[in-house]
């Protein structure tokens, strides 16, 4: 028996860095959210001894550890061993793991392969785990056991999928799953691009900048967390509404306000092109992730997003073309004849 999984990543629209801790737990956060077809995978085959045997594409890794032994975290395959203790796994597996994107492109790589390798172990294990058991594990294997800094949005889109409005209470996170209208998501997926800046980035500097800047209580920074959440909710609010030309509107102003929680969160390169990209027919847009690279998010006019794309390839950015996933984490078993 073969068990394969495979957890969605994510476009996040509004409110990232109000899920990331102490922001939340202090004036709670929100995130506006929608997973697309590309994926993080994890294809788990049991064994008759107590080896699990990794192999990691994405990273060119091969490795191999006992289930009795003890597994030290030295940045290789950090989360996966961590997985490995938190799942409690007793029996030898080999793994396999890839993703559509690479890690540190701004799409919520890494968790979405977390709640992937979360969601392999469970279906093999028979575990009894709802969706907020399997995004809450993520989390802490990812947070906590791997020490790996960022919020928690990531691990609950990859689990659910579709678009949520994402709240985070305190330590309580509640996912509100959105109905749009299926007018609205069709001209939606014609109407956005995803734009590769050709880099990607490690988010903890830039994480640790704009916590500092908020536990310091630098009022720039406090005021940009405040509107960044009150941007989610009218991001929400014109989304439902199918008000696409709203909807790109805030989204400019979200990454404005979005710049002025770090300073590393932008640099020439990647303002180059977002100007570039909203002179030529991009109404709004915005670079996903913690910011520093990876991918630019723009929502066009209808009529302008071919000479968008056009201008953003010949400044050396790669149109990626995409479709929403609205079924999140999926994980199946295959019988070899």
């Amino acid at each position: 028996m073969t068990v394969r999984c495979r957890a969605p990543l994510r476009i996040s629209f509004g409110g990232g860095g109000t899920d990331v801790p102490p922001y939340p737990e202090e004036k709670g956060g929100a995130v506006l959210s929608t997973t697309i077809g590309k994926y993080a995978y994890c294809t788990l085959v049991p064994r008759d001894d107590d080896q699990i045997s990794v192999t990691s594409l994405d990273y060119d890794i091969v490795a191999s550890y006992s289930v009795n032994s003890e597994l030290k975290y030295d940045g290789n395959l950090d989360l996966v061993k961590a997985a490995i203790q938190a799942m409690g796994v007793s029996s030898g597996c080999n793994l396999f793991l890839h993703t559509d994107a690479p890690p540190g492109s701004g799409l919520g790589t890494s968790s979405a392969l977390v709640v992937a390798i979360v969601g392999a172990f469970k279906r093999w294990l028979r575990l009894p785990l709802t969706g907020y058991d399997i995004a809450e594990m993520a989390y802490r294997i990812e947070r906590v056991q791997a020490g790996i800094k960022g919020g928690r949005q990531d691990q609950y889109a990859a689990t659910f999928g579709g678009f949520n409005f994402i709240e985070f209470l305190g330590k309580t996170t509640i996912v509100n799953p959105l109905r749009i209208d299926w007018d609205t998501i069709n001209e939606l997926e014609y109407r956005l691009m995803l734009c590769y800046t050709g880099g990607t980035r490690i988010s903890a500097g830039i994480l640790d900048d704009q916590v500092s800047g908020y536990v310091e209580g630098r009022e720039d920074v406090l005021s940009a967390f405040a509107e960044t959440k009150q941007l989610a909710f009218d991001m929400k609010n014109a989304l439902l509404l199918g008000k696409l030309n709203e909807l790109g509107s805030l989204l400019h102003r979200a990454w404005c306000c979005k710049k002025r929680l770090s300073s590393k969160i932008s640099d020439p390169r990647i303002d180059e092109l977002y100007e570039l990209a909203r002179k030529n027919g991009a109404i709004g847009g915005k670079l996903l992730g913690a910011g520093g690279g990876g991918y630019l998010l723009f929502l066009c006019e209808f009529d302008k997003w071919h000479i968008v794309a056009e201008k953003l390839e010949r400044a050396g950015g790669k149109i990626v073309g995409f479709t929403f996933d609205l079924r999140g984490m999926q994980s199946w078993e295959v019988t070899e004849s």
